[in-house]
C-alpha cells in the first residue's frame, strides 16, 4: 500500500480545500492517486468547496457568547444574506463565538478545534458546510475579553437570535461594584461603541504615526490659512484634541448624553456606587467591515444561468 505522507495530504488539501481528515481518507481510498482523490472528494460533494473559495463573502453572521469573566466574539461570512438566515449556518456561527472562548479567539486554534457535534475539527465543519449549502463561507475573525473582577458586558445590533446580529461588541469592566450595575453600565457603554465606531480606547493608545499623520494633515491646512506659525501650532493642538475626541471612546462624547464624555459617564457610576470602576478593554465587530462587496445584478445572473 502507498505511504499517504503529510505533504501529500497537504497537497490535496490545497487542491479542494476539503478538510484533513477528508483528504487522508481520500488518498488511502485512492492508493495514493492525487487525481482519483480529487474524484474520490468530489463524488462526496467534499471538493464542491474548493470552486467557491475565490468567491466574495461578505455577508453573514457576527456571534458573542459570555460566560463567567470571560467573552468571545467572531464574524463568519458568507456571500449572501439569504444563507445568513440559514439554521445550520446560524448553528456554526452561534457555535464559533463558543469555541473562540475556549481557543481565546485564536483563529488558528479555533479552526483545529475538534467540534463533538460532528466528530471533526470546526474548520472541517465549515468545509462540509459549504458542500451542503453551496456557498463560499470564511471564519473570518475572533476575539476574547476577560476580566480579573467585574464583567464582561455585551450588545449585538439587529441581533436575529440570542447571540447572533451585524454587529456585536465587548466591554470590559473592572470593578467591584454590584455585578447587575456593571452589566447595566456595559452594556449602555457598549450601545455607544456600537454606533459610534471609536477606533482606540483612550488616548494614550492612539499610535505615534496616527496623531504626527493627523498633525501634519491639519498643519497643512493651517498653513493655507495663511495664519502665523504660532497660532499655525495652537490650531493643530486644537484639532489634534478635536480628532481626540472623535476616535478615542473615552473621550468621546456619550451618545445617550452628549453634554459628558464616556469617561466621565464611567466616573458618575463609580461615584454613585463608592467604588472604582476601570474600562480596560472593548471589542467591535461590523459585519463585513472591510471586505469588498460584491454588486450582484440577479436578473442578469439568472439570465446567464438559462443562456439568454
Amino acid at each position: 500500500m502507498t505511504e499517504i505522507t503529510a505533504a501529500k495530504v497537504k497537497e490535496l488539501r490545497e487542491l479542494t480545500s476539503a478538510g484533513m481528515l477528508d483528504c487522508k481518507k481520500a488518498l488511502v481510498e485512492a492508493n495514493g492517486n492525487m487525481d482519483e482523490a480529487v474524484d474520490w472528494l468530489r463524488k462526496k460533494g467534499l471538493a464542491s468547496a474548493a470552486k467557491k473559495a475565490s468567491r466574495i463573502a461578505a455577508e453573514g453572521l457576527v456571534s458573542i457568547y459570555v460566560e463567567g469573566n470571560k467573552g468571545a466574539i467572531a464574524e463568519v461570512n458568507s456571500e449572501t444574506d439569504f444563507v445568513a438566515k440559514n439554521d445550520l449556518f446560524q448553528d456554526y456561527v452561534s457555535d464559533a463565538a463558543k469555541v473562540a472562548l475556549a481557543a481565546a479567539g485564536e483563529i488558528c486554534d479555533m479552526k483545529s478545534f475538534h467540534c463533538p457535534k460532528c466528530n471533526k475539527t470546526f474548520e472541517e465543519r465549515l468545509t462540509d458546510l459549504i458542500a451542503k449549502i453551496g456557498e463560499n463561507m470564511n471564519l473570518r475573525r475572533a476575539a476574547m475579553l476577560e476580566v480579573n473582577n467585574g464583567v464582561i458586558a455585551s450588545y449585538l445590533h439587529n441581533a436575529c437570535g440570542s447571540n447572533l446580529g451585524k454587529i456585536g461588541v465587548l466591554v470590559a469592566l473592572e470593578s467591584n461594584a454590584d455585578k447587575e450595575k456593571l452589566e447595566e453600565l456595559g452594556k449602555h457603554i457598549a450601545m455607544h461603541i456600537a454606533a459610534s465606531s471609536p477606533l482606540f480606547l483612550d488616548v494614550a493608545s492612539v499610535d505615534t504615526a496616527s496623531i504626527e499623520h493627523e498633525k501634519a494633515i491639519f498643519a497643512e491646512q493651517a498653513k493655507a490659512s495663511g495664519k502665523p506659525e504660532n497660532i499655525i501650532e495652537k490650531m493643530v493642538e486644537g484639532r489634534v484634541r478635536k480628532y481626540f475626541d472623535e476616535v478615542v471612546l473615552e473621550e468621546q462624547a456619550y451618545i445617550m448624553d452628549p453634554d459628558k464624555k464616556v469617561k466621565q459617564v464611567i466616573a458618575d457610576v463609580a461615584k454613585e456606587l463608592g467604588t472604582d470602576i476601570k474600562l480596560t478593554n472593548y471589542v467591535r465587530f461590523k459585519l463585513g467591515e472591510g471586505l469588498q462587496k460584491k454588486e450582484e445584478d440577479f436578473a442578469s445572473e439568472v439570465a446567464a444561468q438559462l443562456g439568454k
